[in-house]
């Protein structure tokens, strides 16, 4: 044998092995042989009904096994990127098939109906795939959005991820021990018309004392909360509460005493996983963080537009209400063991659509699991906007209601009572009844030896829109422009391309800082804050609008005339009455307004500037503030809460400080607090030094290119 011919058995042999390497088990192969079929069909030009469902059945499963395959903890990072590969395979001949025959195109949509043939040629290619267990995919007649009016089933969306999410839900038993007989007779109460008594029980405040259940004492020790973090006292209470074994809660806490920590932390204690978070879209971001802050473990997905984005094998799903008329058809499939609904005096209004897609989701998840209560928890420091009839949407939420009649559950304690409306007692006992189911009421004077006097609490927003996008266009033509002047540096000293020199990172950012003194230009980093400020601006007030209903009166602190104009517009739209000090007024005005904000009760805002009203001035009459802008220093921004934390305040202070999630901002908020730390060091008799606003602008611009730099080099 000579050695070319022994070297060319021995290309075919190795050829051989590579062919035989490939995975040919599992769904995979399934598919390429489908695709094939049908693509040696469209090369024919006869492409049969069978075969177009065949071509969309191929590309359903090809969804379902990426989305597995991105989120199934079994397979290795090397099994992951063949089989994307082999997707992509599959994607390219369904492309080009397609494009052989346009009438398949309609088909790859993930929203296109599919018929019973298709569903069962699932079920073949799956099992033939070596998967055991199919569930079919629930025809769309039988789902639960039929209950929804035509406009919103016409608006329905359904992430990819969700079916396969659905399909690997697992059955949950029933508990049986708890579900009630069909029909239940209360002797006392059978014939009475009980809700107007329930009502006039809380609007006369019948028997008085706090509308606060009893709760129990809070363990000695956390063992809920991180090990980094620590839980308040009557935080603990209410987990403990949730501990024994309580799932409904009316949370009407005041805003600053942690509600959304408390839900978080109840979810995990109940194990109420999946859990629905309905909230307000300016705290969409927020959420998300809070549930990786206090449950590091838990995944947490932010459903926004038509959710392309979700990740269905989340724990935690975070949803707003403005685009829950697009949502509800897939979230009531999800199999959610808990609900969240925060501001819930949004829902007051029980024929609003929103209202009435929150309590068809919590109908649903009050029946996924037959005799299991799942953790419904309402939160709001505002239960009651208007009057009394404001509860009702919300007891009907936590499933204390049936329409205008007691649900079960509460005709049960009322029955208990031993009394009928009629009875001189009647509306004492009523009213411990509903408390007793759930309504914990705590405020920050009543908890104030657990709070600091002064707090600052980050609240992250996004900026949407071509407004935010826009931003986030000119930081990455900021840190593109002068990461090019560095490498341009490092060429110049003859240093490789991949050097992180962080003195000359600062050398570039002071040169920086001082061009851009100088300069109007669109990417320099004052414009950047500018226009971040300007545009949080509104999400700042109607964060803001929330807290005047909650507690009464704010101070809203912000830095430029125009986003004092946008938030003016913000309260005007929510009938909120403001004062507003600027720096072009005169001191009668001035004067003015600040008294009008001390001592009218129908001024809940008072919109100040930060330079104009930073210093000099009393605002205790309110406890919470607002800072909708950053100031370059930590002194300016400790100068604006002291207008009203000062000598003569009764409650605890809280700041609360309105951060661009994804932006420079937050860079900047961080370099403050640091900042912040050096000074009072330096006060304390270190040799520090003075803290100059240039400093953190100088270390705002280096924390970006370092960022910058690291994505750049693959670190």
């Amino acid at each position: 044998m000579t050695p070319k011919t022994r070297s060319r058995l021995n290309h075919h042999a190795s050829r051989r092995r590579n062919r035989n390497s490939v995975d040919n088990t599992g769904v995979i192969p399934q598919l390429a042989k489908a695709a094939r079929e049908v693509e040696a069909a469209a090369s024919r030009g006869r492409v049969s009904p069978a075969n177009r469902t065949k071509f969309q059945v191929a590309a359903l499963l090809m969804r379902e096994e990426r989305a597995r395959l991105k989120t199934d903890a079994s397979v290795t990072e090397q099994e992951r990127n063949e089989s994307m590969k082999r997707l992509d395979g599959l994607a390219a001949i369904l492309a080009k098939t397609a494009a052989r025959d346009t009438t398949l195109i309609a088909l790859l949509d993930a929203k296109a109906p599919t018929t019973p043939q298709a569903r069962e040629l699932r079920k073949q290619i799956l099992f033939a795939g070596g998967v055991d267990m199919v569930v079919d995919e629930t025809p769309e007649q039988e789902t639960p959005t039929q209950l929804l009016p035509q406009r919103i089933l016409e608006r329905q969306v359904l992430p990819v991820s969700v079916k396969t999410r659905v399909r690997s839900s697992p059955f949950l038993a029933p508990d049986l021990d708890k579900i009630r007989p069909i029909e239940q007779h209360y002797s006392r109460l059978h014939n009475w018309e009980l809700l107007s008594s329930l009502l006039k029980a809380f609007e006369t405040g019948a028997g008085g004392g706090a509308a606060s259940m009893p709760l129990p004492d809070p363990p000695r020790f956390d063992r809920v909360a991180p090990e980094n973090l620590e839980l308040m006292a009557h935080q603990s209470q209410l987990i403990e509460s949730v501990r024994e074994g309580h799932r409904t809660f009316l949370l009407a806490d005041e805003p600053g005493l942690g509600k959304t920590a408390q839900s978080i932390l109840a979810a995990s204690v109940a194990d109420a996983y999946p859990l629905l978070c309905v909230v307000p879209n300016v705290v969409k971001t927020n959420w998300q963080q809070e549930v990786e802050r206090w449950t590091p473990g838990r995944r947490a997905t932010v459903i926004s537009g038509d959710g392309q984005d979700v990740d269905a094998f989340s724990d935690v799903f975070i949803v707003n209400y403005e685009i829950l008329d697009r949502h509800i058809g897939w979230l009531q499939k999800i199999g959610f063991r808990g609900m969240v609904v925060d501001e819930a005096h949004f829902i007051k209004n029980l024929q609003s659509q929103r209202s009435q897609l929150v309590m068809q989701l919590a109908n649903s998840i009050r029946k996924h699991i037959p005799g299991v209560d799942p953790l419904l928890m309402a939160l709001t420091g505002t239960p009651l906007i208007n009057d009394v009839e404001d509860f009702k949407a919300i007891w009907q939420f936590l499933g204390w209601l049936d329409g205008d009649k007691p649900a079960p559950v509460l005709m049960d304690a009322l029955d208990e009572t031993g009394l009928v409306p009629s009875d001189a007692g009647f509306l004492a006992a009523a009213r411990k009844a509903v408390i007793d189911l759930g309504i914990v009421r705590r405020r920050k004077v009543d908890v104030a030896k657990s709070l600091p006097s002064k707090r600052v609490i980050d609240m992250p927003v996004e900026l949407d829109g071509e407004e935010g996008n826009s931003i986030r266009r000119a930081e990455r033509l900021l840190v593109d422009r002068l990461l090019g002047r560095y490498g341009r540096m490092l060429a110049a000293a003859d240093l490789p391309a991949d050097t992180i020199d962080v003195n000359r990172l600062r050398m570039l950012a002071r040169q920086e800082i001082e061009e851009s003194k100088a300069s109007s230009a669109g990417d320099s980093i004052f414009t950047m804050l500018h226009r971040i400020g300007v545009a949080k601006s509104e999400l700042a007030a109607e964060y803001t609008a929330q807290l005047a209903h909650s507690v009464g009166k704010v101070v809203f602190f912000a830095k430029h005339i125009e986003s004092m104009d946008r938030a003016q517009a913000v309260f005007e739209n929510e009938g909120i009455r403001t004062a507003s000090i600027r720096g072009d007024q005169t001191q009668a005005a001035r004067d003015r307004a600040i008294t009008s904000f001390q001592k009218d009760p129908e001024v809940q805002v008072i919109i100040c500037s930060l330079m104009a009203a930073g210093v000099g001035i009393n605002l205790q009459v309110a406890s919470d503030v607002v800072l909708a802008e950053l100031s370059w220093t930590a002194a300016e921004q400790t100068q604006a809460i002291d207008r009203v934390h000062r000598i003569g305040q009764e409650e605890p202070v809280t700041a609360w400080r309105i951060l661009a999630s994804q932006t420079i901002d937050a860079h900047v908020a961080e370099l403050i607090d640091s900042k912040q730390g050096l000074a009072a060091r330096a006060l304390e008799g270190t040799d520090e030094g003075e803290i100059q606003s240039e400093d953190i602008q100088v270390e705002a611009i280096v924390t970006m290119l370092h960022e910058g730099l690291k994505q750049r080099l693959g670190i």
